[in-house]
Order: structure tokens, then sequence, then C-alpha cells
């Protein structure tokens, strides 16, 4: 489909491009920014005043549940919200059901979303089979058949020798690592930051150093390996100090932090709303102001969703009872937009910590909507309010603290490989 986007503010953190005009969109690709290529004549139009036009927002942690937990949500359901959400591309953690240790399993994830007609699911090969933390997986194989990274996900690796021997694997086939640093032994079960709050509420704790300690293991075996780590979900001060330290070093290493670990802490939590419950755990006010501050110097590379949809049943119960993660595909706008607002970071450096930079941690051929390059597009209203409620959600799971919270930013559309994904109905 041949597709013109007039009148809007083009925005293009990797190529310095922000501008207002049109843009435009043939075979797939964008053939044309400010001017139409000669001869070009559009079948669809959308008319962005007072929008803002960018590159398609590229995830790299989200749990879509299927296979193994369509009870919580499917691939339609989440690549549905994520499409809603300006989503574009999605990578996929390993710990599905069954795990993915094997091409066959990469396969069916692949079937699944072209069934959905959403093309950009990224999955994630599992570190060592069945993330048992024993028995290394076939990455090469599952590289072949089109993994982007290897990852544990949220399971423990108990003995650093096989994370080494990972490591050593990895790097010989140039994957790349994504690590989400938790010390299992320090967490010990835990389900809030070790702090005042904590124990206020007679919750166990999970100290900085659960993630600290975690942190600095991976980097002295990075230095021993040579290894591409991407660190999952940062949440403390002292993580942000030692990853711009990692930098300094020339170490190959990046960072990401969820979006909800910048706008809330454990003073925010409800102690008794499960919603709350996430991992790594809200963190101090101050860890918050340091996450956002590495976010604006580039400390932390960019920002995901860490998307985790759950059924019901499963934020049912006593604090520590229930099972962890937000779902977030939907808010991540919004609650960018509010960082703006703030004063935080500036929204063309915000679009990059969602496009250029995850595609750059990834290595993949998106991000930016300069001519050639594949169009993948959002269009979102800045000025748009809308109330998170049953009517405006997309996903199958509900669990976020944010329920009938009202918002501000919405996406009017969202192009995918020159196909629109999404448009919202007035």
């Amino acid at each position: 489909m041949r597709i013109e986007i007039v009148n809007g503010q083009i925005i293009d953190p990797m190529n310095e491009v922000n501008v207002q005009g049109n843009l435009y969109i043939a075979e797939g690709e964008i053939v044309g920014v400010g001017s139409a290529p000669e001869g070009f004549v559009a079948q669809h139009r959308v008319d962005a005043q007072g929008q803002v036009v960018c590159p398609g927002f590229i995830d790299l942690s989200t749990r879509l549940r299927e296979p193994g937990q369509t009870h919580k949500a499917t691939i339609l359901s989440e690549t549905r919200a994520a499409a809603s959400a300006g989503f574009t591309s999605l990578c996929i953690p390993p710990d599905t059901n069954p795990v993915i240790d094997t091409p066959a399993v990469l396969e069916l994830i692949k079937d699944k979303a072209e069934q959905c007609a959403y093309a950009h699911i990224y999955p994630v090969a599992a570190l060592t089979k069945k993330l048992a933390g024993k028995e290394l997986s076939s990455m090469f194989a599952l590289k072949q058949a089109g993994c982007v990274a290897v990852s544990h996900a949220q399971e423990a690796i108990h003995d650093l020798l096989v994370l080494r021997r990972a490591m050593e694997y990895a790097a010989t086939h140039d994957l790349l690592l994504m690590y989400s640093p938790q010390e299992q032994a320090l967490s010990n079960q835990g389900c809030a930051h070790e702090g005042a709050m904590a124990s206020r509420y007679g919750l166990p704790g999970i100290p900085v150093a659960a993630e600290t300690i975690a942190l600095m293991q991976c980097i002295e075996l990075i230095e021993q390996t040579g290894c591409r780590v991407h660190f999952r979900g940062l949440s403390c001060a002292r993580s942000v100090v030692l990853i711009a330290k990692a930098k300094q070093l020339g170490l190959p290493v990046t960072a990401d932090v969820a979006m909800h670990q910048l706008h809330l802490t454990d003073e925010d939590m409800q102690p008794y709303d499960s919603h709350y419950y996430v991992l790594p755990p809200l963190r101090s006010v101050q860890d918050r102001s340091t996450l956002i501050a590495a976010v604006q110097s580039g400390a932390i590379d960019s920002i995901c969703s860490d998307h985790q949809p759950h059924n019901i049943d499963a934020k049912l119960g006593a604090f520590p009872e229930t099972e962890p993660g937000i779902s977030s595909l939907e808010t991540v706008l919004p609650l960018l937009l509010r960082l703006v607002e703030q004063g935080a970071i500036e929204l063309s450096q915000g679009i990059a910590k969602l496009s250029s930079e995850p595609a750059r941690i990834l290595g993949i051929n998106s991000g930016s909507i300069a001519i050639g390059n594949v169009a993948d597009v959002c269009v979102f209203d800045p000025a748009t309010e809308w109330q998170v409620n049953a009517e405006t959600w997309q996903s199958q799971g509900r669990n976020t603290p944010y329920w009938l919270a009202t918002m501000q930013g919405k996406v009017t559309h969202t192009i995918q490989a020159g196909k629109i994904l999404f448009a919202l109905q007035n």
C-alpha cells in the first residue's frame, strides 16, 4: 500500500530530524520525507496535524505468554496491544512453555505471529536447556533459526562456571547475551525493596546488593570472555555507577530500564495491592532519580516495557504469594510523555530510547524513518487524554497499577513494514 502521512511533526532521532512535514511510504519502505517521489500516488492518506510521526517502537522484553500460558494472554491479544501502543517490533524472552531452547519452538512462535499478521517478532533463545542452568543450549543452531540474542530470563544461574562457558560460546558466535542481574541467594524469595516500607509492612526485602553483586560478577566475566552483554531491567543507583564504569573501560555493555521504574518507587507501593509487585522491585526515590538521570546521560541506553500480562488469579492473595509483573505496553507512551512534561527528558531523546537505541542493541535494520528504510512508523497525538479501562485496554492482562488512571498521549496509527496494523477509531 502507498501511504502518505501529512502535516505531522516528524521526529527521527537517529538522523537528527525534527521537522514539520510529510512522509511517504510504498512497497513497505520509506520513499519520501518532506516531498513525494516523482509519480507517487497515495492509496491511503493520514492527516497527522498536531501529531508526532516517529519510528515504530521496539521493545526489548515482551512476554506474550504463548506457547504455554494462554490463560494469561496470547500472541494475538498481545500483538494487538503492542500495535495499539505504537510498537512495531517485540523481543520475546525464552521463558515460554516449552522454553525457547530448540529451533522447533522458535518456528512455532514465528508461525503463530505470522497467523496474527505481526511480522517483527524477535525471539530470544535460552542460554541453557530448559533454563535449568546446567547444560548449554544449541546457541548456534538457534541463531541460524532466527534468534537475535540469548538470555536466562529471570531464572537463576547458580554455577558461575556455566555462565562463563555460556558467555564464551555466545562470544564465539557473536551472540548478544541479555542478562537480568539478580543474585538469588540474596534475593531470598523477597518481594519488595529492602527498606523502610518493607519493614513497616513485614514484607520480605530484596537488597540492592542482590542486583549489584550479580552485575559485578557478569562484568568480570565480560572482561574474561569478550561477550556482548545487554543488562536487562536495572533498578538501582549503584547499578548505574557500575554500568558507567564498564563503559568507560570499553567493555561491550548496554543496559535498559523498565518504564515503571522511572515513575514508581517503594513509597508509591500499596503493600496490599499486588499490582505493585514487580521484579526487580520498586526501589527508593533516590534510585529512581538516578535512573532518570542515567537515561538522560546515556548511561542507560534504552527503555523497555517489561510487559508481563497475568490472569486475575495470579494477582489474588497476599502480596508475596502472587506473581510479579505488570501489563505495561499500553502505558509506555503516556508515561514517556509524562517524563517529557516533567522536564526529565527531551521528547526526541525519549523516542530514541524506544526506537533507534533498541535497534542498535539488537543489530536490526529498524528504528529510523530515513528514505530506503523499512516503513515501521508510529503516529501519536501527545495531547489526547484517555482513561485506562476495559474499553480502551487491548491486552488480555489487566494487571497494572494505572487501572482507571487518566493518561495523556495516544497512538493514532501504527504502520509495520508499510502495513497499517492499527488505526484509532474516533
